[in-house]
C-alpha cells in the first residue's frame, strides 16, 4: 500500500529541514545549559539524595527503656521476641522483631538505654500518595465530566426550550466564574450542609475529596458541552436526514450517527481540556486533600527542600499529562483508521 505524503510534505525543503532540526538541538542544549548554570550558581545546598524518600520510604522504629532493671528472659514467638526486664516495681516485656537487639540474659539496663532499633516495611512517600491522589481524583472527574458534557452537549442542540435554556444556564455559569471559587461554595457551603444531613441520619461524612470532585466535574462539564455542541454541529445535516429517511429515531440518529463521528471533531480539544483538570486539581490543596501539590508543600515545610521537591512537582505533573496526551493521539489514529 503506497503510503499517502501531505501536501505540507510536498513543499518542505530537506535542507531546511535539517537546519531546523539542528535548530532545535541546540535551542534546547541552551535551555539545560542555562537551567544547569543557575542551578550551580545559586546559593543553595542541593539534596537531590534525599528525593527517593519521597516516593518510597522504611521508618526507623527505636525502642527506649523505660526504667532501671535486668534482662530476666528472652523468648523467641516466630518472627518477634519478648524481652523481659526485671525492674523495681515488676516486669516489664518489650516485643520487637528478630535481630534488632543485642542484649543477653542478665544484662543491667538504664533508662533511656536502645532495647532495640529496626526497620519498618516499605511505605510509599508523600509525593507518591499525592500522585495517585491526583490520578484518582483526575479520573473520577474526567468520566463524570465526559457523562456531563455529552448530555448537557445533546440537550445544548436540543430545540426543547427546558433542556436548551438549562444546559446554556448551567454553562454560562459554571464558565463565568472561577474554579476556586466553586471548590469553596461546594466544600464549605454545600458540603457543610450535606454531611450535616448525613450525620444528622446515622450516616458517615463524605471526604472532601469527593466535594473536589464533584467541582472538578462540574467545572470540566461545562467546557465539554460546548465542546461536544461544536462537535455535534459541525456534523453535515445530510446525514441527519439520511438517518432519519432510513427510519432511525431522534436517540439512535444521535448516538449510532452523529456522536460517533463527532468523536474524531472532539478529540483534541477534549484532551487539551483533561490535561487542564490534571493540573486543576493542584487547587484541591486549599481544602485539604493531599493532592501532589500539597503533598509537595508538605515536604518542602517539614526538609526545607524547596527547589528540588518543586522540579519533582512539575517533572511527575509533565509526566502525566504528556501520557494523557500521547493516549489521546492514539486514540486519533485509531478512529482516522476507521
Amino acid at each position: 500500500m503506497e503510503e499517502k505524503i501531505s501536501n505540507i510534505s510536498r513543499l518542505s525543503n530537506p535542507t531546511i529541514y535539517n537546519l531546523s532540526v539542528a535548530g532545535f538541538v541546540a535551542l534546547m542544549i541552551l535551555v539545560v545549559g542555562s537551567v544547569y548554570y543557575a542551578t550551580v550558581t545559586v546559593d543553595y545546598q542541593w539534596r537531590w539524595f534525599k528525593i527517593p524518600k519521597y516516593f518510597m520510604h522504611q521508618n526507623t522504629i527505636t525502642v527506649y527503656a523505660e526504667n532501671d532493671g535486668e534482662v530476666e528472659a528472652i523468648k523467641v514467638k516466630g518472627e518477634k521476641v519478648d524481652i523481659i526486664v526485671q525492674e523495681t516495681n515488676g516486669s516489664q516485656a518489650y516485643t520487637v522483631p528478630k535481630g534488632s537487639f543485642d542484649w543477653d540474659e542478665g544484662d543491667m539496663v538504664s533508662p533511656g538505654d536502645i532495647i532495640a532499633e529496626y526497620k519498618t516495611g516499605w511505605e510509599p512517600g508523600l509525593l507518591l500518595i499525592g500522585v495517585w491522589i491526583t490520578l484518582k481524583i483526575s479520573v473520577v472527574a474526567t468520566i463524570l465530566g465526559i457523562l456531563i458534557g455529552i448530555i448537557g452537549g445533546v440537550a445544548r442542540v436540543s430545540k426543547t426550550p427546558i433542556l436548551k435554556w438549562t444546559a446554556i444556564t448551567y454553562v454560562e455559569i459554571i464558565r463565568g466564574s472561577p474554579l476556586l471559587v466553586q471548590i469553596m461554595i461546594f466544600y464549605f457551603v454545600l458540603g457543610t450542609t450535606f454531611n450535616k444531613i448525613l450525620t444528622m441520619n446515622g450516616f458517615t461524612k463524605l471526604e472532601p475529596e469527593w466535594y473536589g470532585i464533584a467541582a472538578l466535574s462540574i467545572f470540566t462539564g461545562a467546557y465539554v458541552i460546548e465542546i461536544v455542541r461544536a462537535g455535534i454541529e459541525s456534523i453535515h445535516p445530510g446525514q441527519v436526514e439520511a438517518a432519519r429517511s432510513s427510519g432511525m429515531g431522534s436517540f439512535q440518529t444521535m448516538f449510532y450517527i452523529i456522536l460517533p463521528q463527532a468523536l474524531r471533531t472532539i478529540l483534541p480539544p477534549l484532551a487539551g481540556q483533561f490535561i487542564n483538570l490534571i493540573k486543576d486539581s493542584s487547587l484541591l490543596g486549599m481544602i485539604s486533600v493531599r493532592e501532589l501539590t500539597k503533598a509537595t508543600r508538605e515536604g518542602i515545610t517539614t526538609s526545607l527542600q524547596t527547589f528540588e521537591l518543586w522540579f519533582m512537582c512539575a517533572i511527575l505533573y509533565l509526566i502525566m499529562t504528556f501520557t494523557l496526551s500521547m493516549f489521546v493521539q492514539y486514540l486519533e489514529r485509531r478512529a482516522a483508521t476507521r
